[in-house]
């Protein structure tokens, strides 16, 4: 695994990054002890660059925060090998058997919110610094803000945007350098390219796509039987049966491709992820896994190098996908 400078404040991380929540929510029951292994895996193959959220893991039995915590075992001893993400803005509540979210960029929030990361993750600053969504009733620059005041500190050292548009980018920029933006990007969303990347390219700014699998669908290994207890894809457009059905006209096209190549389907639509960096714009994917086997599959993407025809094939898939993101 190779590094990237990601963005052009200084960070500089693995060319793939892992997504850590799953390992605490969202695609069913958690298991700690696979978690560790693929951490530990993920170390040994130099997948670094670890993506996280305070919001992370109402699945657990720890509850907000869980996510954190976990990693911060994996964190002792070995924290200096690790590029750390971690994000503030979206509160988890849990209130009489539901959980509901709610956005908050106010500045007192997002110093408390950080310091309480820290504490969970069992260090004295992180590496990137999101904020996970813009709070329409508080400024991006008075959240930006406040921010910057914990670069200051030396608390974070570098700051990112999560889902922003291309104006709140700039609005961001002009309060204090923003290193990194990450949006859902793949083969069947590529929403961010109409305006947020040439934004990024613009001003310097890194992509860093999540979901880039499309939730696991484009490696060809998901289907309504897939879905367990506690699986979030469930409430997810793409994810009926009707829509499953026509999407996996998508996931045969990635699955010719990654025959004549002698690849797995994963590997190649995260080759094409990899395929939009150029030498204005560092695109850092982070697939999110719990299982080692699954990191391994992913990490062989990176030597993967697409040609233009293929390049050319995949991209006329997001076109045809049936069903909205959320």
């Amino acid at each position: 695994m190779h590094t990237v400078a990601l963005g052009s404040q200084g960070l500089v991380v693995s060319a793939q990054g892992l997504g850590c929540m799953g390992m605490s929510q969202s695609y069913g029951v958690a298991d700690d002890a696979t978690s560790y292994a693929t951490l530990d895996r993920a170390l040994d193959l130099g997948v670094t660059f670890w993506d996280t959220a305070d919001v992370y893991g109402d699945a657990g039995p720890g509850g907000f925060g869980a996510n954190e915590r976990l990693l911060a075992k994996a964190l002792v001893g070995r924290r200096d090998r690790v590029q750390l993400a971690t994000k503030v803005g979206i509160r988890g509540i849990a209130r009489e058997g539901a959980i509901r979210f709610e956005l908050d960029g106010s500045p007192a929030y997002v110093r408390s919110a950080c310091d309480a990361s820290l504490q969970r993750l069992g260090v004295d600053h992180v590496d990137l610094y999101y904020l996970h969504r813009v709070d329409p009733e508080v400024p991006v620059e008075e959240t930006v803000g406040a921010m910057a005041e914990l670069v200051a500190a030396g608390k974070v050292r570098h700051l990112g945007l999560s889902e922003v548009t291309a104006d709140e980018l700039e609005r961001a920029c002009a309060v204090h350098p923003i290193t990194a933006v990450q949006s859902e990007w793949s083969l069947w969303e590529r929403g961010v390219e109409e305006s947020v990347v040439p934004a990024a390219r613009r001003l310097g700014v890194g992509l860093v796509p999540f979901s880039p699998l499309g939730r696991g669908f484009l490696t060809g290994t998901v289907s309504s039987q897939t879905f367990g207890a506690g699986d979030s894809r469930t409430r997810l457009p793409r994810f009926s049966a009707a829509n499953l059905a026509v999407n996996q006209a998508l996931v045969d096209e990635v699955r010719d491709v990654a025959a004549a190549r002698g690849a797995l389907p994963g590997q190649v639509a995260l080759a094409w992820v990899h395929a939009q960096a150029d030498d204005g714009l560092a695109v850092v994917p982070i697939p999110g896994t719990k299982r080692p086997s699954y990191l391994e599959q992913n990490a062989g993407a990176v030597g993967l190098v697409l040609d233009q025809a293929e390049l050319s094939r995949l991209d006329t898939l997001a076109a045809q996908v049936a069903g909205a993101r959320y």
